[in-house]
């Protein structure tokens, strides 16, 4: 009996026992499910939330993740003027919708956009208890609803008209007022670099209105008649350029020059073409250039330009013995030509490109009707542009006319690196054409038949032959010793005139092209003795220089 009852007393405390065990298990788990998963839980619904501050899910589900690992996840998308809101329970590790949750041990479920959904969409996620009752955004409004982007449309279109007429009135009034002027303003001569008021008499050639033809498409109505030049590239032509049906044959026509290319050609006439073409490049010592045709029934391209009747400066040289005012008329527009190419402004301080002409000679220069030079044929020149790489200046090659190439450009030898190079060769040659004008200048005393410049020379030598001359032996034409001839028939300024032009020719040709004077300094020098031009060429007292400025400059 004793043993039964000690075995009931222990079977009744195995029970109690494993009661006890069993009560705490099951008090102790619902609790710990209560206290870190619970969270609010809706379908996908429509919400009323604007987008901004703080908005309640108006979910009244209260439900537990069912893993461990899940955190609470709210997502907000809106379509047009849709807006739904979705709250699910989801693994971080996982991605939901192809996207990876991000700060979800957030206590408070933080709203973020996120793109390339298709729509406005939103989400955020937090892991504290019921945390996802609340969702906060960060801006003041997240997607404004369509009403209110209609009700911004108007205001930007009543801001925006108005400008928009004021913009219409001002153009038109700028429009109207710019014709106006064109139909009133009184005519100029384009060939000056800054614009000129000139009567209907007062241009140098007949020709200048053909400048405001407008014949882009058709050809100018021209005879040609009697061909008065020939170079290695063209011909030039005298020709007749009829203005209008309506007058008769005999006033009804203007005489022009017309420089032919042939079709082989077509590179230096387009060269030429273009330079002509820049405005900057019209100057009272510069051809009046008029235009370009392409004359392709002939293949043929045509320049048509003033026409000067006195020809070209060699030509005229040949048949003339000039006075000192005439060499200073020839010599100072020489020199004003050169440097208005070589600037970089126009005599009105407007910037412009400074041009190359690389084949100065006699007979690329014309004598106009007031014995003033002009500049003419650019087939060789070369637009001394800053952005011009030192690859662009080498292919220009070896260019110009042997006779009159400077010893560096003989040589082959030209500083590349420095674009006044291409300028100091150029007044090389402008020397060489001074030379020539004053050789045939009476007041130098006995005046010879012209030479060229190394006259002694055939009548086209080649480089090598140049070479020898200028780079071998230095030479240079001789210049006349005025000082020691018998008979000065001029008094003593222009004998000052004469020295300077002497003077200046020496520095311009000197070997060295840094040592060379600039064609702006030889205009200058010009200028000086602008008032000499009134001295006549001979006095009838023979006049005798005085002994004490017999003294010869050695250079």
């Amino acid at each position: 009996g004793f043993i039964v009852t000690c075995v009931s007393v222990f079977l009744r405390l195995v029970s109690k026992l494993l009661s006890g065990v069993i009560l705490a298990t099951i008090s102790f788990y619902p609790v710990n499910q209560t206290l870190s998963e619970l969270c609010k839980f809706c379908d996908i619904q429509v919400t009323t939330c604007a987008g901004k501050g703080i908005c309640n899910v108006d979910c009244g589900i209260t439900s537990i993740c069912p893993n461990d690992d899940d955190v609470q996840t709210n997502m907000i998308k809106k379509k047009d003027d849709n807006v739904t809101f979705d709250t699910v329970c989801h693994n971080p590790a996982q991605k939901l919708y192809g996207l990876v949750l991000e700060d979800y041990n957030n206590s408070k479920c933080m709203m973020k956009e996120r793109k390339g959904m298709g729509s406005q969409f939103f989400i955020c996620s937090c892991s504290e208890d019921e945390c996802n009752e609340n969702i906060h955004f960060n801006s003041s409004k997240s997607f404004p609803s369509s009403d209110e982007d209609l009700q911004v449309i108007p205001v930007i279109l009543v801001s925006l008209v108005p400008l928009l007429v004021v913009a219409v009135v001002v153009i038109t009034f700028f429009y109207f007022y710019r014709v106006y002027c064109q139909r009133h303003r009184p005519r100029v001569d384009l060939s000056e670099d800054c614009p000129i008021l000139i009567d209907k008499e007062g241009s140098d050639s007949s020709s200048t209105h053909a400048n405001n033809l407008n014949h882009n498409t058709e050809l100018l109505p021209i005879e040609l008649d009697v061909q008065v030049g020939k170079g290695r590239f063209a011909e030039v032509y005298k020709a007749k350029l009829k203005q209008g049906s309506s007058v008769s044959e005999e006033q009804g026509f203007e005489t022009v020059a017309v420089k032919i290319f042939s079709y082989e050609e077509y590179a230096s006439w387009k060269n030429e073409k273009e330079i002509f073409s820049d405005a900057d490049l019209r100057h009272e010592n510069v051809l009046h250039f008029l235009t370009a045709e392409e004359r392709k029934m002939h293949n043929q391209y045509w320049l048509i330009t003033a026409y000067q009747p006195r020809g070209n400066l060699q030509e005229y040289l040949t048949h003339h013995i000039i006075n000192w005012h005439e060499l200073w008329l020839l010599g100072s527009s020489l020199a004003c030509g050169v440097a208005h190419l070589h600037s970089d402004h126009t005599s009105c301080g407007r910037y412009k490109v400074p041009i190359a002409h690389r084949d100065i000679k006699s007979s690329n220069i014309l004598v106009k009707s007031d014995l003033t030079c002009c500049l003419c044929d650019f087939g060789l020149a070369l637009r001394l542009d800053n952005a011009l790489s030192v690859d662009e200046l080498a292919n220009s090659g070896q260019v110009g006319t042997a006779r009159y190439m400077a010893p560096e450009v003989l040589e082959s030898r030209i500083n590349l690196e420095n674009i006044e190079s291409f300028k100091q060769a150029d007044v090389y040659s402008m020397a060489l054409v001074l030379w020539e004008i004053i050789s045939r200048c009476s007041a130098i005393g006995e005046v010879k038949e012209y030479k060229p410049p190394f006259g002694n020379l055939r009548e086209h030598p080649c480089v090598e032959s140049m070479k020898d001359s200028v780079l071998r032996d230095r030479g240079r034409p001789e210049i006349p010793n005025i000082l020691l001839t018998d008979h000065i028939c001029a008094p003593l300024l222009p004998l000052q005139g004469i020295q300077m032009v002497c003077a200046s020719i020496e520095d311009c040709w000197d070997h060295d092209p840094e040592a060379r004077l600039t064609a702006q300094c030889v205009a200058e020098r010009f200028d000086d003795f602008e008032d000499l031009d009134k001295l006549s060429d001979c006095s009838d007292s023979e006049e005798k220089i005085p002994e004490e400025i017999l003294v010869v400059d050695e250079k």
